[in-house]
């Protein structure tokens, strides 16, 4: 994967209601869905998944997405790497309380969770 366009289209054909959902939360703040703005939606996708987890959403439902980011930044460019520690990392969690977000940061895959302490020194 060399580009983040790449990236977004992937996410978006591979896992439709959590695109959707951050969709949902790309319009809340005004901005319009089009892969122009990939990089940004990839935060807004964090903040929908940070809303599932406050609803109780187990981590099994989203397993499959985070193995995906993470395999994606093994292997992506430079470009996929930056997006994915940037965007969609370092907003995980924010305004999650520890006991809601528990089950997510276990299950998260180990490369996610050192890009997201290598920002925010220490796990949520």
């Amino acid at each position: 994967m060399q580009y983040v366009i790449d990236l977004y289209r992937e996410v978006r054909e591979h896992f439709p209601e959590a695109a959707n959902g951050a969709d949902l939360e790309h319009r809340r703040l005004g901005f319009e869905v089009d892969p122009e703005y990939a990089c940004l939606w990839f935060g807004h996708l964090a903040n929908a998944l940070n809303y599932q987890m406050t609803e109780g959403v187990p981590f099994v439902k989203h397993e499959a997405l985070f193995r995906f980011f993470s395999d994606a930044f093994s292997n992506g460019s430079d470009e996929v790497k930056e997006c994915i520690d940037v965007s969609f990392v370092e907003n995980l969690f924010w305004r999650v309380d520890m006991v809601l977000a528990q089950d997510y940061w276990r299950g998260l895959p180990q490369s996610l969770k050192s890009l997201y302490i290598g920002f925010h020194g220490s796990a949520p």
